[in-house]
């Protein structure tokens, strides 16, 4: 499984890095990155609630 962001809906708001920190990084830039594209199975339900809670559900997990 991967982590997918739409960068035309994402607004960079790091909510996502609030609940994973280990997958999504707010740089300086105010850019998200992906740091781990691959959902490692320890992160996996964290993965998947950010995708739940991206405001704008610009993100998805691809099998």
């Amino acid at each position: 499984m991967k982590v997918d962001v739409d960068w035309d809906l994402c607004e960079s708001n790091g909510v996502c890095m609030g609940i994973v920190p280990e997958v999504f990084e707010l740089g300086d830039d105010d850019m998200l990155t992906v740091l781990q594209p691959d959902v490692a199975p320890e992160n996996e339900e964290l993965v998947r609630d950010a995708v739940r809670q991206c405001p704008r559900q610009a993100i998805s997990i691809t099998e």
